[in-house]
């Protein structure tokens, strides 16, 4: 098992180890459309990789001081990742964002203490003032997720993203580390 970054209840943060790196690569590329892609940035396409090239993606990833993906775990068990990338690196700015992979685990509060503890562990752990979620307005979960938080819409583009021959507003969702601060104290 890899490092513990935070846990949160049942919900545990950790890093990615070798040993996880082909479960990971399962659940990624294992099926042709995989549910979660329909929520996850559906308007991209999925990208295979070969395992050669995932696992230097892994591997760059969590080669940093702080890593950009982590694994997210219940009752022992991986069920998601969590990421993030850098927007601008002169202000910090950085986006964040979550994959659960399987349906049997989605709307049961895990997602939502996952990004709050991702969350923390990044204001914790890089210099950043500001933190960043983006999404589409199809994902509804996904932009509970941010408002349970305390995340505020900062921006909507309108009808940008097509999904399913429909059109879809783009939504930037974000807080500041004062009010994150504020939010969270308890």
């Amino acid at each position: 098992m890899g490092q513990i970054l935070l846990k949160l209840d049942d919900v545990i943060l950790r890093t990615i180890e070798e040993q996880d790196i082909d479960d990971l690569y399962q659940f990624i590329y294992g099926e042709t459309n995989p549910e979660w892609k329909k929520w996850d940035a559906p308007y991209y396409p999925l990208e295979r990789e070969s395992r050669e090239d995932f696992r230097e993606t892994i591997n760059k990833a969590t080669s940093k001081e702080v890593p950009s993906w982590v694994i997210m775990e219940v009752n022992g068990q991986m069920i998601g990742t969590l990421s993030y990338y850098i927007e601008d690196p002169q202000s910090m700015w950085i986006e964040t964002g979550i994959v659960m992979y399987q349906t049997a685990d989605w709307n049961k509060g895990c997602g939502t203490k996952a990004m709050k503890c991702w969350i923390t562990y990044l204001f914790q752990a890089l210099p950043i003032v500001r933190i960043g979620l983006t999404t589409w307005s199809g994902n509804v979960r996904m932009m509970s997720v941010g408002t349970k938080l305390g995340m505020q819409v900062e921006g909507r583009m309108r009808k940008c993203r097509i999904v399913d021959g429909i059109y879809y507003d783009s939504i930037r969702m974000g807080m500041l580390r004062e009010e994150w601060e504020a939010h969270h104290s308890s």
